[in-house]
């Protein structure tokens, strides 16, 4: 029987809706599996970073029998009256072990823009302090500081980072290290120095690996740190208590977070726009390049007053906690090259008790274990970013 002709045959409504309908249930189950896939790539990209850094820290160390110096540079700079000042004149001791890399990481054009003086723009060899904004390689947007899942970009940093040097389970001394704001060397600051910078990277010191007494494969070389979106993140901004209460209890801090949005602050961000986590690559300042194993990765940050010295907020001892943009933990690399991925629930003993006599920074003057000398009351946590303190690392992490 021949059909007739004029009779045209289509999807009734119904058939549409159901049709419509499957492919947005496919849509829906298709998107999480692509989000994953690029989170993994991003998350494998930043892994090889990782790995580039170990490797340029490693060629550095042999070429100069030392590991770069965190808080480098050229001395304090004529006319200046403190380390912290910004003047154009000098770097004051405060470049990140970053930019001694430079050259071990291909960044070699970089590098020689900064070791050689811009004698134009009057700005002498290894250029100005960190925060100068004049000065263009401080600003260079570096990619293998990078993780490509931080979004972080532009003003008010300058060149971020999410690479951070070890500076231990202390904050005591993690800004000046074994000296006074004139960049000098006294048997008090050292004798602190000495008792609370046990890390990897010994702030304005020289060290090596012979240095790191309980193994490269178990001490922490350099961490993963999320940088500043400017939403008042506890992970990327720090709030400000009195030094020996942070001393004391390095969780001092989180009562101030918001009790409805616990990952954001609940008050007013201490420092401004640019006092916040990565955003000067070439700042040896613990805020922008330090990692500390005391509280567990993307905790929250915590600074003391520095009163006594009234140093400005690029200064600041801080709680650098580790934090990344990637699900439920982050990257360090160990001294001997491995990158590993660290969990946010790693143990870490004693640092979300409010207990001065167990929870308190080892430095001198600690009593019980906060005595000089002793193991990290950080868990194993604490333990991998200590150098040589001779704790027995068995679980895994």
């Amino acid at each position: 029987m021949n059909r007739n002709p004029s009779v045209r045959r289509a999807f009734t409504l119904v058939e549409l809706l159901v049709v419509i309908a499957i492919i947005g249930v496919l849509v829906g189950l298709l998107l999480p599996a692509v989000q994953a896939a690029r989170e993994a790539a991003r998350r494998m990209s930043c892994s090889n970073n990782f790995k580039q850094i170990g490797l340029a820290i490693h060629n550095y160390h042999s070429a100069y029998s030392q590991l770069p110096v965190q808080g480098g540079g050229t001395g304090l700079a004529v006319g200046a009256t403190a380390a912290w000042e910004d003047t154009a004149l000098g770097n004051n001791q405060r470049l990140s072990m970053l930019v001694g890399l430079l050259p071990f990481f291909e960044q070699q054009a970089l590098w020689e823009q900064i070791s050689n003086p811009q004698v134009n723009n009057g700005f002498p060899a290894m250029g100005p302090t960190p925060e100068n904004t004049n000065y263009g390689p401080w600003g260079a947007n570096i990619p293998a500081l990078r993780c490509p899942s931080d979004p972080g970009d532009g003003l008010p940093a300058l060149g971020r980072t999410n690479i951070a040097a070890s500076l231990g389970d202390s904050i005591v001394r993690s800004w000046l290290g074994t000296k006074n704001e004139l960049l000098v060397r006294t048997t008090t600051d050292a004798q602190q120095a000495r008792a609370a910078c046990r890390g990897f990277f010994t702030p304005r010191e020289t060290s090596r690996f012979r240095d790191i007494l309980d193994g490269l494969a178990n001490t922490i070389c350099v961490g993963e740190i999320a940088t500043d979106l400017g939403d008042n993140s506890v992970s990327t901004r720090s709030v400000e208590v009195a030094d020996e209460t942070v001393y004391l209890n390095p969780s001092a801090c989180l009562p101030n977070a918001d009790p409805t949005r616990p990952r954001f602050w609940g008050v007013t961000p201490q420092g401004g726009s640019g006092f916040a986590r990565g955003f000067r690559w070439a700042d040896s300042g613990p805020m922008y390049t330090g990692v500390m194993t005391i509280l567990p990765p993307n905790s929250e940050l915590c600074n003391g007053d520095s009163s006594t010295l009234g140093a400005p907020d690029q200064a600041k001892e801080v709680v650098a906690t580790a934090s990344s943009r990637h699900q439920g933990g982050c990257h360090i690399l160990m001294g001997d090259g491995a990158v590993k991925f660290i969990t946010d629930s790693i143990e870490a003993g004693t640092s979300r008790t409010a207990d001065s006599t167990t929870s308190a920074m080892v430095r001198t003057g600690g009593t019980l274990t906060s005595a000089p000398g002793s193991r990290s009351p950080y868990g194993l946590w604490g333990s991998l970013g200590t150098r040589a303190s001779k704790e027995t690392i068995s679980e895994e992490f």
